[in-house]
């Protein structure tokens, strides 16, 4: 039987109680515990992005975080930063530039965006393809994702 731990963090901006399983992953706990499934399971190891979550400002792959290590912290999924102008912003121009195709990266990659733009506000194209390469995209080639998050950049424009 595995050992639980109630753990207590700031979700999105509120205070979440969760009693999770002392191996599992903060996305194991966003998921299947809290019920939040906008960040997506790919990997399972770190290589993809699929699951990118922010963790007191800064990007992590949920897959590798402990669950347990979230307490005390603040986390930002993809449902939370929807209320951010900046992720509607990016959001808004991954649709305008064609950059979602199945979507299934879509969520890791708008959040790696809005973290990285967040302190690099006008951002070269050569410097967005580094911010964006921890994140995979099986579909899009990547060419309307630099547009995109450029676009997102200017206002969406």
């Amino acid at each position: 039987m595995s050992h639980r731990r109630e753990i207590e963090f700031v979700l999105n901006g509120v205070v979440t109680r969760a009693s999770v399983p002392l191996e599992a992953s903060a996305l194991s706990m966003l998921r299947d515990v809290i019920g939040l499934t906008g960040t997506k399971y790919a990997c399972g190891e770190g290589e993809c992005g699929a699951c990118t979550i922010e963790v007191d400002g800064a990007s992590v792959c949920a897959c590798l975080q402990f669950a347990v290590d979230c307490e005390g912290r603040t986390v930002t999924t993809i449902e939370g930063a929807a209320r951010d102008p900046l992720a509607a912003r990016i959001e808004r121009a991954f649709v305008e530039h064609g950059a979602v195709q199945c979507g299934f990266c879509t969520p890791g990659m708008v959040m790696q965006a809005r973290n990285w733009l967040a302190t690099h506000p006008d951002p070269t194209r050569e410097e967005i393809k580094r911010a964006i390469e921890g994140n995979l995209c099986r579909c899009t080639g990547y060419v309307k994702i630099v547009d995109a998050i450029e676009a997102a950049c200017r206002g969406g424009r």
